[in-house]
């Protein structure tokens, strides 16, 4: 699929300018949830642009680059773990998909969200169901979004060597629970993901 084809029609239906919105790291037990919004010039062609998830992290790492180089505009925010633990990963993630299209030099006449929830969003905006691998300036975002997330839990795994952060990145891999089990909770830890392990 052409990745520009959903953004070039809404151009030519008037509306502009017009970002894209995904976030990073609803699901592991520890750090925070990443988001970020990005407005491409139309027609932007970057090599190998694509969901995230289907990249390398030296794919990733090269268009994060690009992407920052190129974008009119970019905002890349995130919600705290105690964020997360207070209003629910979901209310926590449009936080920080709202702090992350604040960031944006100009305010998009539409921002295209990337999923099929949006109620927490303040900006006018369209959702789209596997947005990531269809729209090029979610697709942008998606890239953001998980380098600036991988990029904060390795700094942490300096912080908190015991847990092995560089390797799982806070996700709940079989290491990762060792190690809470073995260490506890720290404070970066997601206390209300951690409940249903006892923790």
């Amino acid at each position: 699929m052409d990745l520009w084809e959903i953004e070039l029609e809404l151009y030519e239906q008037g509306i502009s300018p017009i970002c894209g919105v995904d976030e990073a790291g609803r699901g592991p037990l520890a750090g925070p949830v990443y988001a970020a919004a990005v407005i491409l010039p139309a027609g932007l062609e970057l090599d190998g642009l694509d969901d995230s998830k289907k990249l390398t992290e030296k794919k990733r790492e090269r268009l994060y680059d690009e992407i920052i180089q190129n974008a009119v505009t970019y905002g890349i925010a995130s919600a705290s773990p105690e964020e997360i633990d207070e209003v629910n990963i979901l209310n926590a993630t449009f936080l920080a998909m709202n702090r992350a299209i604040e960031k944006l030099s100009v305010t998009p006449q539409l921002a295209l969200i990337d999923g099929n929830q949006s109620k927490g969003i303040r900006f006018n905006n369209k959702c789209i169901v596997g947005g990531d691998g269809k729209a090029a300036s979610i697709a942008a975002a998606s890239i953001l979004a998980k380098v600036s997330r991988d990029r904060y839990m390795i700094e942490m795994s300096r912080r908190y060597p015991e847990y092995f952060f560089e390797r799982h990145k806070g996700y709940g891999t079989k290491l990762h629970k060792e190690m809470l089990y073995k260490y506890g909770v720290s404070d970066i830890h997601r206390k209300t993901f951690l409940k249903k392990m006892g923790l």
